[in-house]
């Protein structure tokens, strides 16, 4: 018979977390490391990683890194230390993004270089330095960040969306290159989440409350919300999930604009 709480136990793994230092990357360090894996933080803020990896070592096992994102050469030297030091690398996670809110009209090409090098070219560097090792080991899980903005968005995105949209696909190309070697290879897509990238947003009370309402639950997200799909596609339970993007979203996908506010006829008593 299965052991389905031992599908979730990441004890004796290894796992690096890109963008550790805050929001989704932090709650997902912390996550893996409760279920039992030795997280690798890896953040442009040293400090930031540092204290995460502080934070994780306390009940688990954790060490810090400081990699730019944004540059293929460091996310190798990550892949390298990891390896140096750990000897493998059973799960690799990476969700740093930038988010330049403007028409596409009105970008210039220095900003769009910008999103697109940090939000899709940083992401593959990372499938190719952490799928790499992972297919040497013919095991591995790696989970990037992309967004429902990759399904859904307003206008001032179309230059983030598309970066997120590019990371769903870029999934589905590296999960079919690399599934005969038993890596697999998915993605999260987060909607409204409190983080620091969202934390303009919510400073103002109207926007909070309308982005809140485009969701089936009427809230924001938490990040450990998030963390808890990410712990999933991590682990055994998900063994036979690959090339997808799992919308954690609250339902904003899944519905045309926010709720009509229309009542439910309630079950007879």
């Amino acid at each position: 018979m299965t052991n389905y709480r031992k599908l979730f136990d990441l004890t004796g793994k290894i796992a690096v977390v890109l963008g550790a230092a805050s929001g989704i990357g932090r709650a997902s360090a912390h996550a893996l490391g409760a279920l039992g894996a030795h997280v690798v933080c890896a953040d442009h803020d040293a400090e930031g990683a540092v204290q995460t990896a502080c934070e994780v070592a306390v009940d688990g096992s954790a060490d810090s890194y400081r990699t730019d994102a944004a540059s293929g050469a460091e996310i190798v030297q990550l892949a390298d230390y990891v390896l140096n030091k750990h000897g493998q690398v059973d799960i690799a996670f990476s969700t740093p993004a930038l988010n330049i809110r403007k028409l596409i009209i009105d970008y210039d090409e220095e900003e769009f270089d910008r999103v697109m090098n940090l939000n899709l070219k940083g992401a593959f560097h990372f499938m190719r330095s952490f799928g790499r090792p992972m297919i040497q080991q013919r095991a591995g899980s790696l989970i990037l960040c992309s967004s429902m903005r990759a399904q859904t968005l307003e206008p001032g995105l179309g230059v983030y969306a598309a970066s997120k949209a590019g990371i769903a696909q870029l999934v589905k190309g590296f999960a079919c290159e690399v599934g005969e070697y038993g890596v697999r290879v998915n993605a999260v897509m987060p909607s409204v989440i409190e983080t620091r990238l969202t934390a303009p947003l919510k400073e103002n009370p109207e926007i909070y409350n309308t982005y809140a309402a485009h969701t089936i639950l009427n809230r924001w997200g938490q990040p450990s919300e998030v963390a808890s799909a990410v712990a999933f596609l991590a682990s055994e339970a998900s063994s036979y999930i690959t090339g997808s993007s799992l919308s954690v979203d609250g339902g904003w996908t899944a519905i045309d604009g926010p709720p009509t506010g229309l009542t439910r006829t309630r079950p007879s008593e």
